[in-house]
Protein backbone atom coordinates (compact mmCIF):
# COMPACT_ATOMS: atom_id res chain seq x y z
CA UNK A 1 0.00 0.00 0.00
CA UNK A 2 1.64 3.35 -1.07
CA UNK A 3 1.80 5.81 1.90
CA UNK A 4 1.59 8.30 -0.51
CA UNK A 5 -2.17 7.97 -1.18
CA UNK A 6 -2.93 7.71 2.84
CA UNK A 7 -1.37 11.22 3.01
CA UNK A 8 -3.50 12.50 0.41
CA UNK A 9 -5.84 10.99 1.97
CA UNK A 10 -5.60 12.70 5.16
CA UNK A 11 -5.03 15.97 3.61
CA UNK A 12 -8.15 16.20 1.74
CA UNK A 13 -10.30 14.44 4.29
CA UNK A 14 -8.94 17.58 6.44
CA UNK A 15 -9.56 20.03 4.23
CA UNK A 16 -12.64 18.97 3.76
CA UNK A 17 -14.21 18.48 7.44
CA UNK A 18 -11.85 21.36 8.18
CA UNK A 19 -11.15 20.94 11.68
CA UNK A 20 -9.81 24.57 11.77
CA UNK A 21 -12.94 25.66 10.88
CA UNK A 22 -15.16 23.50 13.03
CA UNK A 23 -13.91 24.80 16.04
CA UNK A 24 -15.15 28.57 15.96
CA UNK A 25 -18.72 26.92 15.37
CA UNK A 26 -18.42 24.56 17.73
CA UNK A 27 -17.81 27.80 20.08
CA UNK A 28 -20.74 29.41 18.86
CA UNK A 29 -23.63 27.23 19.13
CA UNK A 30 -22.35 26.00 22.23
CA UNK A 31 -21.84 29.33 23.40
CA UNK A 32 -22.69 29.40 27.49
CA UNK A 33 -23.21 26.27 28.52
CA UNK A 34 -21.53 24.52 30.97
CA UNK A 35 -17.85 22.90 30.27
CA UNK A 36 -19.10 19.64 31.33
CA UNK A 37 -22.40 19.95 28.23
CA UNK A 38 -20.41 21.44 25.87
CA UNK A 39 -17.71 18.20 26.74
CA UNK A 40 -20.55 15.87 26.18
CA UNK A 41 -21.71 17.55 23.07
CA UNK A 42 -18.05 17.70 21.26
CA UNK A 43 -17.43 13.76 21.96
CA UNK A 44 -21.05 12.75 21.20
CA UNK A 45 -20.89 14.96 17.45
CA UNK A 46 -17.30 13.60 17.18
CA UNK A 47 -18.83 9.95 17.83
CA UNK A 48 -21.84 9.91 15.63
CA UNK A 49 -20.05 11.98 12.44
CA UNK A 50 -17.38 9.01 13.02
CA UNK A 51 -20.28 6.94 12.48
CA UNK A 52 -21.76 8.17 9.56
CA UNK A 53 -18.54 8.34 7.69
CA UNK A 54 -17.86 4.54 8.71
CA UNK A 55 -21.09 3.72 7.35
CA UNK A 56 -20.57 5.75 4.12
CA UNK A 57 -16.75 4.59 3.76
CA UNK A 58 -18.43 0.97 4.13
CA UNK A 59 -21.28 0.77 2.45
CA UNK A 60 -22.41 4.47 1.60
CA UNK A 61 -23.56 3.98 -2.06
CA UNK A 62 -25.17 1.06 -1.74
CA UNK A 63 -27.38 2.82 1.35
CA UNK A 64 -28.10 5.67 -1.05
CA UNK A 65 -28.93 3.13 -3.62
CA UNK A 66 -31.02 1.08 -1.07
CA UNK A 67 -33.26 4.26 -0.16
CA UNK A 68 -33.22 5.86 -3.39
CA UNK A 69 -31.47 8.94 -2.75
CA UNK A 70 -28.96 10.04 -5.19
CA UNK A 71 -25.55 11.92 -3.93
CA UNK A 72 -27.24 15.54 -5.42
CA UNK A 73 -30.58 14.94 -3.68
CA UNK A 74 -28.40 14.30 0.05
CA UNK A 75 -26.49 17.74 -1.02
CA UNK A 76 -29.67 19.66 -1.45
CA UNK A 77 -31.18 18.27 1.85
CA UNK A 78 -27.92 18.64 4.12
CA UNK A 79 -27.93 22.56 2.39
CA UNK A 80 -31.56 23.55 2.99
CA UNK A 81 -31.06 22.03 6.67
CA UNK A 82 -27.94 23.93 7.74
CA UNK A 83 -29.28 26.94 5.99
CA UNK A 84 -32.10 26.89 8.95
CA UNK A 85 -29.13 26.95 11.47
CA UNK A 86 -27.67 29.84 9.55
CA UNK A 87 -30.16 32.01 10.03
CA UNK A 88 -31.16 31.25 14.12
CA UNK A 89 -26.84 32.18 14.25
CA UNK A 90 -27.87 35.66 12.49
CA UNK A 91 -30.69 36.38 14.19
CA UNK A 92 -30.05 35.18 18.13
CA UNK A 93 -32.61 32.78 18.05
CA UNK A 94 -30.10 30.17 19.56
CA UNK A 95 -29.18 32.85 21.83
CA UNK A 96 -32.73 33.10 23.13
CA UNK A 97 -32.96 29.63 23.84
CA UNK A 98 -29.52 30.30 25.90
CA UNK A 99 -31.71 31.81 28.45
CA UNK A 100 -33.80 29.14 29.08
CA UNK A 101 -32.57 25.90 31.32
CA UNK A 102 -29.99 23.97 29.98
CA UNK A 103 -31.13 20.98 29.60
CA UNK A 104 -34.40 22.20 27.63
CA UNK A 105 -31.73 23.82 24.89
CA UNK A 106 -31.49 21.75 21.49
CA UNK A 107 -28.96 19.43 21.68
CA UNK A 108 -26.38 20.60 18.34
CA UNK A 109 -24.22 17.24 18.69
CA UNK A 110 -26.63 15.47 15.78
CA UNK A 111 -27.59 18.42 13.95
CA UNK A 112 -25.78 20.56 12.69
CA UNK A 113 -22.20 19.45 14.31
CA UNK A 114 -21.80 16.00 13.65
CA UNK A 115 -24.20 16.44 9.94
CA UNK A 116 -24.01 18.31 7.73
CA UNK A 117 -20.86 19.77 9.53
CA UNK A 118 -18.79 17.19 10.43
CA UNK A 119 -20.19 14.30 8.15
CA UNK A 120 -21.52 16.51 5.70
CA UNK A 121 -21.98 15.98 1.74
CA UNK A 122 -18.61 16.42 0.65
CA UNK A 123 -16.90 14.00 3.59
CA UNK A 124 -19.28 11.55 3.54
CA UNK A 125 -19.02 11.61 -0.96
CA UNK A 126 -15.08 11.35 -0.22
CA UNK A 127 -15.43 8.60 1.94
CA UNK A 128 -17.25 6.67 -0.65
CA UNK A 129 -14.79 7.86 -3.20
CA UNK A 130 -11.90 7.11 -1.33
CA UNK A 131 -13.13 3.50 -0.15
CA UNK A 132 -13.66 2.28 -4.19
CA UNK A 133 -10.50 2.80 -5.82
CA UNK A 134 -9.57 0.42 -8.17
CA UNK A 135 -7.80 -2.44 -6.69
CA UNK A 136 -8.71 -1.22 -3.13
CA UNK A 137 -8.83 -3.94 -0.84
CA UNK A 138 -9.74 -4.50 3.16
CA UNK A 139 -6.46 -3.23 4.40
CA UNK A 140 -6.58 -0.20 2.10
CA UNK A 141 -10.15 0.17 3.48
CA UNK A 142 -9.13 -0.35 7.02
CA UNK A 143 -6.43 2.36 6.01
CA UNK A 144 -8.91 5.03 4.84
CA UNK A 145 -10.86 4.66 8.09
CA UNK A 146 -7.68 4.57 10.28
CA UNK A 147 -7.37 8.43 8.53
CA UNK A 148 -10.45 9.56 9.09
CA UNK A 149 -10.35 8.91 12.87
CA UNK A 150 -7.24 11.03 12.99
CA UNK A 151 -9.14 13.80 11.38
CA UNK A 152 -11.44 13.43 13.86
CA UNK A 153 -9.28 13.22 16.56
CA UNK A 154 -7.84 16.46 15.46
CA UNK A 155 -11.75 17.70 15.70
CA UNK A 156 -12.21 16.75 19.13
CA UNK A 157 -9.50 17.95 20.41
CA UNK A 158 -10.24 21.28 19.28
CA UNK A 159 -13.75 21.32 20.14
CA UNK A 160 -12.56 20.58 23.51
CA UNK A 161 -10.47 23.48 23.58
CA UNK A 162 -13.82 25.89 22.34
CA UNK A 163 -14.18 27.14 26.33
CA UNK A 164 -10.46 28.51 26.23
CA UNK A 165 -11.49 30.79 22.86
CA UNK A 166 -14.41 31.80 24.32
CA UNK A 167 -12.69 33.12 27.40
CA UNK A 168 -10.10 34.40 24.91
CA UNK A 169 -12.87 36.90 22.75
CA UNK A 170 -15.81 37.23 25.24
CA UNK A 171 -18.82 37.54 24.91
CA UNK A 172 -19.04 40.19 22.75
CA UNK A 173 -16.45 38.62 20.41
CA UNK A 174 -18.48 35.13 20.44
CA UNK A 175 -21.60 37.56 19.58
CA UNK A 176 -19.38 38.96 16.45
CA UNK A 177 -18.10 35.55 15.40
CA UNK A 178 -21.49 33.85 15.50
CA UNK A 179 -22.93 36.65 13.41
CA UNK A 180 -19.78 35.86 10.74
CA UNK A 181 -19.97 32.49 10.82
CA UNK A 182 -23.50 32.67 10.48
CA UNK A 183 -23.15 34.13 6.96
CA UNK A 184 -20.05 31.68 6.10
CA UNK A 185 -22.73 28.75 6.97
CA UNK A 186 -25.63 30.54 4.89
CA UNK A 187 -23.29 30.67 1.71
CA UNK A 188 -21.93 27.10 2.41
CA UNK A 189 -25.32 25.51 2.78
CA UNK A 190 -26.31 27.54 -0.71
CA UNK A 191 -23.33 25.87 -2.22
CA UNK A 192 -24.29 22.51 -1.06
CA UNK A 193 -27.92 23.05 -2.55
CA UNK A 194 -25.62 24.83 -5.79
CA UNK A 195 -23.55 21.75 -6.25
CA UNK A 196 -26.22 19.46 -5.90
CA UNK A 197 -28.67 20.83 -8.67
CA UNK A 198 -24.77 20.97 -10.45
CA UNK A 199 -24.94 17.19 -10.26
CA UNK A 200 -27.94 16.99 -11.21
CA UNK A 201 -27.63 18.68 -14.64
CA UNK A 202 -30.07 21.31 -13.66
CA UNK A 203 -27.40 24.68 -13.44
CA UNK A 204 -24.67 24.90 -15.33
CA UNK A 205 -22.35 26.88 -13.02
Amino acid sequence: MDPTLLITAFVTLFVIIDPVGLAPLFAALTQGMESTHRRKIGIRAVFVGFCLLTLFGLAGQSVLDFVGISMPAFQIAGGLLLFLTALEMLFERRTERREEKVEDLPDPSVFPLATPLIAGPGALATMILLTNQPGSDWVFVLAIHGVMAAVLGVVLILFLGAGLMERAVGQTGINVISRLLGMLLAALSVQFVLNGLRDLGLLAI
